[in-house]
């Protein structure tokens, strides 16, 4: 979708007066669903730019309200919804601006800090009631389900990647991740694609989390990924420990990592070099892991 400062300041002004003469900037970002701008010192709109992410924001707007207050990082909590208008065809947010770079692990003082911070993150939205979440499928990119659905996709993303890749040992190593038994439990509360793009670092330490789009409720090792797509070696045991979850969780946590990496890598090889580059160090990361 075509998206330029220019729709944004008419939906907004239309839709949003109160905020029709603050100044608007576009944000560079390595993400792809969503057009992002800032609105003013104290403010962001969000609008998806791929049908795909069209149904993200109501999403957002019903749950992060009820999320936020329970978790112990900051969440982009949604100020407004907006309406289709002027040929753009989804509804689309305005969301608080949230201070901060991306939480790279250059940016981070103490890696181990950052992985107990990620860890209570997690155990604090894992333990929220999620009887009446939104199941995980389609929506959201089929994060939280059973590995064995993703197996064709990954198997695909392997045979295109050709010698990039140790093309035996990421096929041993999901072949591995599948005979893991599959979670269950209860569908527990999931981000669904935790990694440095979607967190916030002031000062060294992990201050928010956002992009929600992939919210949903599933099986939680989904929200490992951050272990092996962020962390090192050392920060990477310190978050399983304080994250206390079993073997065969943190195992699928790796099949996860894999998968959304191999498939990520793939898709953005030559036109993404952000997500690319991401998703190597992920790749390497559960190779050189090993179990």
């Amino acid at each position: 979708m075509n998206i330029d400062a220019s729709l944004v300041r008419r939906l907004v002004a239309d839709q949003f007066p109160q905020w029709a003469d603050l100044p608007l900037e576009p944000v560079v970002s390595a993400g792809t669903d969503n057009a992002i701008y800032r609105l003013g010192a104290d403010l962001s709109v969000r609008l998806p730019r791929v049908e795909r992410a069209a149904g993200q924001v109501a999403k957002e707007v019903r749950w992060l309200p009820v999320l936020a207050p329970l978790l112990p990082l900051a969440v982009p909590v949604p100020r407004g919804k907006g309406v289709p208008a002027h040929g753009y065809p989804w509804s689309w947010s305005v969301h608080p601006w949230l201070d901060g770079d991306n939480a790279t692990i250059e940016r981070l003082a103490d890696p181990c800090e950052a992985a107990r911070t990620l860890a209570r993150f997690v155990v604090a939205l894992h333990g929220i009631d999620a009887a009446d979440g939104p199941r995980c499928g389609a929506p959201n990119e089929h994060r939280g389900v059973p590995l064995i659905r993703r197996d064709r996709l990954v198997r695909d993303a392997i045979g295109s990647l050709g010698d990039m890749i140790d093309a035996r040992a990421a096929s041993e190593a999901w072949e591995a991740a599948l005979q893991v038994p599959a979670w269950d439990g209860p569908p527990v509360w999931l981000h669904g694609d935790i990694h440095a793009g979607n967190l916030l670092a002031r000062q060294g330490r992990i201050s928010a989390v956002v992009d929600f789009g992939l919210l949903g409720v599933g099986d939680p090792a989904c929200d490992l990924m951050v272990a092996w797509n962020l962390l090192g070696v050392e920060a990477r045991e310190v978050f399983r420990a304080a994250t206390g979850v079993d073997d065969a969780i943190w195992a699928r946590g790796r099949g996860w990592t894999l998968s959304v990496a191999l498939i990520a890598l793939a898709c953005y090889l030559h036109t993404n070099p952000a997500l690319a580059a991401m998703s190597r160090r992920a790749i390497d990361a559960v190779l050189a892991d090993g179990g």
